[in-house]
């Protein structure tokens, strides 16, 4: 793959992504179907957002590509330590709130960044890649679990038996609401500023990126299919909804997408559009000793292994 071709490979791929997504998610809803909103960005690009909401199985979710350009915000000049500079930023990004809460709600999202020194953008200072995917169930079957990581650790091994156990435990580490101590999930895989070096070229740590995105569906899908027509009552709808409470709580304090975003005059919309559509902050809420409420929240605690615990339970 030639190295100047990259970007343009990225945007066809996260487009054709978004599209393979989406038409599964709305084969599974069979109601719902996303909403379609393109919107440009005023220091240039722009992007495709599609909502789905109010479905038969989905809430709430959204699964939006940008491909944005331009002079480099303050923000980024000052990360950098630049005086001036130009960028191009491409990539997907998605989550997904299911109505039944025993259904977990996914995260994920695969971007590329170029820097350049010259505003023609026809040399390359500096790239990277970042993105991974996190499950967030209310209700814990430990063998969903062990399916979405094993899921990941394959796509990932395909490039170096290093890498899902590095960027497992960088997710572990990343999604984590310390100010409750307690993960936001049960992980993933997250990683950022992959450049190239002597050990992997650009088109190497493209081939990693696109490899995983296209495992999501792999990963998710089957959870789905099995736990969409679980039966649940309004308690456990409740336990969740106090459960999403926790979910906005990392978004908007602790993510870093989400902070750069409105920092750099991102939209908001698009930005805002992870938040779940129905939420609740109980004071001091408590759950039974020995509930299955009091599972979950005792598997969050540290972070699994969950590659070795599915072998030593057969999964």
């Amino acid at each position: 793959m030639k190295e100047k071709n990259i970007k343009n490979r990225f945007e066809d791929y996260i487009c054709n992504l978004q599209d393979e997504i989406c038409d599964r998610l709305e084969q599974i809803d069979g109601k719902a179907r996303f909403r379609h909103d393109d919107w440009e960005r005023d220091g240039g690009g722009g992007g495709h957002t599609r909502i789905i909401e109010k479905g038969d199985y989905f809430e709430k979710g959204g699964v939006n590509i940008s491909s944005v350009h331009g002079e480099l915000p303050e923000l980024i000049r000052k990360r950098f330590e630049v005086e001036q500079g130009w960028f191009w930023a491409g990539g997907i990004s998605l989550v997904i709130h299911p109505q039944n809460p025993m259904v977990p709600t996914v995260h994920a999202n695969f971007r590329y960044f170029e820097l350049y020194d010259d505003a023609g953008m026809s040399e390359i200072r500096d790239r990277w890649f970042g993105g991974g995917a996190d499950l967030t169930p209310y209700y814990l079957w430990d063998e969903d679990a062990v399916h979405f990581h094993r899921v990941l650790k394959t796509a990932c091994d395909k490039h170096g038996k290093e890498l899902y156990p590095k960027f497992k435990k960088e997710c572990d580490e990343y999604f984590y609401n310390d100010h409750r101590s307690e993960g936001r999930g049960i992980g993933g895989l997250f990683f950022d500023y992959l450049r190239p070096t002597k050990e992997r070229s650009a088109g190497e740590w493209y081939k990693f990126t696109t490899e995983v995105g296209t495992a999501f569906l792999d990963s998710y899908v089957p959870i789905v299919e099995r736990r969409k027509d679980e039966p649940y009552n309004e308690r456990q709808r409740y336990f969740q909804e106090i459960r999403r409470g926790r979910y906005v709580e990392f978004n908007l304090i602790h993510d870093r997408g989400t902070l750069f975003g409105l920092k750099t005059d991102g939209r908001t919309e698009s930005i805002l559009m992870s938040l779940p559509p129905r939420v609740r902050w109980d004071y001091d809420f408590e759950i039974e000793e020995g509930s299955r409420e009091a599972y979950l929240l005792d598997r969050l605690k540290n972070p699994i292994d969950w590659i070795a615990y599915g072998e030593n339970e057969n999964f």
